[in-house]
């Protein structure tokens, strides 16, 4: 995971499968309502955080409504029917009104007494009959009850603080902590693979409830993720940007606008830029590099090049027109911030090298950016970017998505431990563990 630092076929019950159909992209809603829900209301975790299906209330029609004018004996041949309470109520009803026209003044006034007590009985019973109702059971108060994230190791030994999720996220009742005073507190607790790597695994809690969750988070490729095969059998969740992982946190994702904006590009004087911090000849980005740059210009920023302005990526890339969002390694749904952040948010085009097209097309529109794949040489690709540079209304055409959808980076490290909360809501009482982490990352 450049610049910002970061199993086989496993995924239980819980494993959120990645699945779209063609032409669909992942994208996330609106944040929901702020509303209290019984929590065994719940969905399952769904394709992914954004396709999350909309909670019904359906449980609603299942209450037991009163019958206009209240409970009443059934009539002749009309079957009882009904609760243990109804059914009950009537027929004491009935007996008392029975006994009483037979009974003189003072003995009805004992039978009344002890239809009524006979009444609070079945009462109760009918009461404990109906307790796994939702409307009979007190929603649990996330503001009462929060659930306990805990951070066993704060990301590269960096202390940062950690955001109100909340406020941030709208995800109500989520505390997040990095204190490993009291483990055993906390809903989840969440280990970051560099670091455990650097401690070792004899670091990690000795004890843990049955119900706690230990979710493995990681954002680096399996090109640089060591160490996986000693850990089989350790965690229940994997938290990571692959769209199967069961707590799936990307680099960035699009978001549909509400109505449709005006597209308004910014004046671009420049045509390709690249920054880059690890520069190695072998890894496949530099190598087709050094064969595009025959061909045409590039201002290289970084350890290996120029200085950033006001030592901004953001600021730099926007006056360019094209931007090598290229990878350090190729691995599906390995897709970081430098297309999200460095092309994106600085509205150039990406051009990119990593996965193939189609897995980029599940993230991003299919005209939003330029594959390497697409051109049999990087000469070709050359001559195409000199002809959009020509070529006003072509070049247009790469933005005209943005009308439709906003560009959202992912915050590094509070939206993760956020998502968790709303990964136990989802996942309910449903258990299970990661039997072969490495297989599963590695795949």
């Amino acid at each position: 995971m450049a610049g910002r630092g970061g199993g086989g076929g496993q995924v239980g019950a819980e494993g959120q499968g990645a699945g779209r159909r063609r032409g669909q992209l992942l994208l996330l809603p609106p944040p929901p309502p702020q509303r209290r829900r019984p929590p065994e209301q719940h969905a399952p975790p769904a394709a992914s955080p954004w396709l999350r299906p909309v909670q019904s209330r359906a449980w609603e029609a299942r209450a037991p409504q009163l019958p206009e004018g209240g409970w009443r004996r059934p009539a002749m041949g009309e079957p009882a029917g009904g609760s243990p309470g109804r059914r009950g109520a009537r027929w004491v009803r009935g007996w008392a009104r029975c006994c009483c026209r037979r009974a003189p003044p003072r003995r009805q006034w004992r039978l009344l007494a002890a239809g009524l007590t006979c009444c609070t009985v079945l009462a109760l019973y009918a009461a404990s009959s109906l307790q796994d109702l939702p409307l009979l059971r007190r929603p649990r108060d996330e503001e009462d009850e929060p659930l306990r994230v805990l951070l066993w190791w704060e990301p590269f030994g960096r202390s940062r603080p950690l955001g109100d999720c909340r406020a941030r996220y709208n995800i109500s009742g989520c505390s997040l902590s990095t204190n490993r005073s009291r483990p055993q507190e906390a809903h989840a607790v969440l280990f970051h693979h560099r670091d455990l790597i650097l401690h070792g695994a004899e670091l990690l809690p000795r004890a843990r409830t049955p119900a706690q969750r230990w979710v493995w988070m990681n954002f680096e490729s399996p090109t640089h993720t060591p160490g996986l095969h000693g850990l089989a059998g350790v965690f229940n969740w994997t938290m990571s940007y692959k769209v199967d992982s069961d707590v799936f946190v990307p680099y960035g994702y699009l978001r549909a606008r509400q109505a449709p904006a005006r597209l308004s590009l910014p004046r671009k004087t420049k045509l390709v830029a690249w920054v880059i911090s690890n520069w190695n000849e072998d890894h496949a980005r530099v190598r087709y590099f050094n064969q595009l740059k025959k061909y045409l210009p590039i201002d290289i920023y970084g350890a290996q090049g120029l200085e950033l302005k006001d030592d901004s990526v953001v600021q730099t890339v926007a006056e360019y027109k094209f931007y090598l969002a290229f990878e350090n390694s190729q691995h599906l749904d390995y897709i970081t911030e430098k297309l999200w952040r460095n092309a994106f948010k600085s509205r150039a085009v990406p051009i990119v090298l990593g996965p193939p097209r189609a897995n980029y097309e599940l993230f991003i529109p299919s005209d939003s950016f330029i594959h390497v794949d697409d051109f049999a040489s990087p000469g070709q690709l050359a001559i195409y970017l000199k002809f959009l540079d020509k070529n006003k209304s072509r070049y247009r055409r790469y933005f005209a998505w943005r009308k439709r959808y906003e560009v959202r980076v992912t915050s590094f490290w509070d939206e993760h431990c956020c998502q968790v909360c709303e990964a136990i809501r989802a996942a309910g009482n449903q258990r299970k563990t990661v039997q072969n982490l490495a297989n599963w990352f590695e795949s």
